[in-house]
């Protein structure tokens, strides 16, 4: 599973298309222990390529796309791949261990593969890096800086593709810092007293975390706009059944503008959602929102029944470190 902040940095790269001239891309992909039925191809200016499968178990389409990169799909899991001219591309992958597995062979695929392996590292990276202290994180940020160009220039990639993945590295090193450092902070507000709210509830009147002591509480901040934190709304619902009459309360406080009040009461009627659902009363600049230094969503926080906090950054929905988490703290 792909992780969080790797995902957000590969936006860059999936979505730059470096010309509009429409070259011939030969595609095909076997896939074990498949999602999906489809396979999808995303890139800049609503390119959308749907590939589905074949009577031979095979994903197989001809196409035309500028060269640059692209996000492929498939339904649950995403990772980038590189389009050239007249390329013939074979992937091969098992969906169980998506990123781990990917390989790409044919014709035009350097790029493709370079990308695949880039994203083990960095995920490598953030599970090892995060867990230092300040120094030898920078240290080490420093030397997968170093190392990751040496490899970029040894390899046999097209010019374009090169400049792109250089701002792509400097982009991931800020943003790496960044997330070092809110973790670093969040890492320390766990088992102190959770910051207080008392927000609007969606069923009248209003609810404070006070009101919700002697249980765990599991957060979700979001807001209507958010396409990342609708696409987590599903696994949510699923998590709410699945511990339903346990000894935890599934929040939902969105930090809609005021102006969308009316916008956030038909969402959460129209999607029938469950929980207990808040309005935060300034949105992004609600104290408790800003007690926990959030400056990006979804964000999840777990506090334990005495109102303590378990994780000021809780794994999300999707993730299933949630459940085992949970099942672990609820048994």
């Amino acid at each position: 599973m792909k992780n969080l902040f790797i995902t957000g940095l590969l936006i860059f790269s999936t979505f730059s298309v470096m010309g509009q001239t429409q070259n011939q891309i030969k595609f095909t992909a076997k896939i074990a222990n498949r999602n999906s039925d489809t396979l999808v191809i995303r890139g800049r200016n609503n390119f959308v390529q749907v590939i589905p499968i074949n009577n031979k178990e095979v994903f197989a389409a001809n196409f035309e796309a500028p060269k640059g990169f692209y996000m492929f799909s498939d339904g649950r899991e995403s990772s980038n791949l590189y389009l050239k001219p007249n390329a013939e591309i074979n992937l091969t992958m098992n969906a169980r261990e998506f990123d781990e597995t990917i390989v790409f062979n044919g014709k035009g695929v350097n790029e493709s593969n370079f990308l695949a392996q880039q994203a083990l590292k960095d995920e490598k990276f953030q599970n090892e890096a995060f867990t230092k202290e300040p120094a030898a994180f920078a240290s080490l940020l420093e030397t997968k800086k170093k190392t990751d160009l040496e490899s970029l220039e040894k390899g046999d990639f097209d010019p374009e593709f090169k400049t792109a993945l250089k701002m792509s590295f400097e982009s991931f090193s800020q943003y790496a810092a960044q997330e070092y450092e809110r973790a670093f902070q969040a890492n320390k507000m766990t088992g102190k007293a959770s910051p207080e709210f008392n927000y609007e509830n969606y069923k009248g009147g209003t609810t404070k975390l006070a009101d919700l002591k002697g249980k765990y509480v599991y957060i979700d901040l979001w807001a209507t706009w958010c396409a990342p934190c609708r696409a987590e709304i599903p696994y949510l619902q699923k998590m709410e059944e699945k511990y339903h009459g346990k000894n935890i309360e599934f929040v939902s406080i969105s930090i809609d503008k005021a102006k969308d009040h009316e916008k956030w009461k038909k969402f959460v009627a129209d999607k029938n959602l469950g929980g207990v659902q808040l309005f935060a009363d300034k949105d992004w600049e609600s104290e408790f929102v800003m007690s926990y230094g959030v400056t990006g969503i979804p964000r999840f926080i777990l506090i334990d029944p005495k109102g303590n906090i378990v994780s000021s950054d809780a794994s999300r929905p999707s993730d299933p470190q949630l459940e085992q988490q949970l099942n672990g703290l609820l048994k």
